[in-house]
C-alpha cells in the first residue's frame, strides 16, 4: 500500500476538498492525509481492515473503500462500511457500486453478516446505498461539522447479509 500512498493521499484530499463528509476538513494538509493512510496500513497489518482500490484504465487510482472488521467477541459477524471514496473526476460511473459489491462479497466470505455505515444525510451517497439494498437505522442531528462550521445530521444504515 505504501507505493500507493501518495496517490492514495492525493485520493482524499480532493474528496475532502471538495466536501465529502469523511471525517477531515478542507484544507486537507498532505502530512494530516498521509498519516491517514499510515493508520490505515497499520489497521490492514493488524488484520482488522480491508481496503480496496479501483484503477482508471491508465492504472490511476480513482476510489477506495474499507471493511473495518468488528474485533469484539461479541460482534465477529459484524463490520463497518468506512470511507467510500471515489474521486470528483470520476463520479456517476460506476465506481462506488463496485467497491461497495467487493466489500459486502468479502464480508460474506468472512461470515460477516451485519454491516452499518454512516453518511452525511441528504448526500448522493444515501441513494446508492438505499439502491442496494442498505435500510436506513435512524439519524442524529448535529453530528458532523463541515468547513463552514455548520453541523450537519448523519445518517446511519445497516444491511443484513
Amino acid at each position: 500500500m505504501f507505493c500507493h500512498r501518495p496517490a492514495l493521499v492525493a485520493l482524499l484530499q480532493d474528496v475532502v476538498d471538495g466536501g465529502a463528509s469523511v471525517g477531515f476538513l478542507p484544507p486537507l494538509d498532505a502530512d494530516e492525509a498521509a498519516a491517514y493512510w499510515d493508520s490505515v496500513a497499520a489497521a490492514r497489518q493488524a488484520g482488522g481492515r480491508r481496503l480496496w482500490i479501483a484503477r482508471a484504465a491508465d492504472g490511476g487510482i480513482v476510489g477506495t473503500v474499507q471493511l473495518d472488521l468488528a474485533g469484539q467477541a461479541n460482534g465477529h459477524h459484524r463490520a463497518e462500511v468506512i470511507k467510500l471514496m471515489v474521486v470528483s473526476s470520476a463520479r456517476r460511473r460506476g465506481i462506488g457500486r463496485l467497491l461497495m459489491e467487493a466489500a459486502e462479497a468479502e464480508a460474506r466470505r468472512l461470515g460477516r453478516t451485519t454491516l452499518v455505515l454512516d453518511t452525511r444525510q441528504g448526500d448522493p451517497s444515501e441513494a446508492l446505498y438505499r439502491g442496494m439494498g442498505w435500510q436506513p437505522a435512524g439519524a442524529i442531528p448535529r453530528y458532523a461539522r463541515s468547513a463552514d462550521s455548520t453541523l450537519h445530521t448523519t445518517a446511519f444504515y445497516y444491511k443484513l447479509l
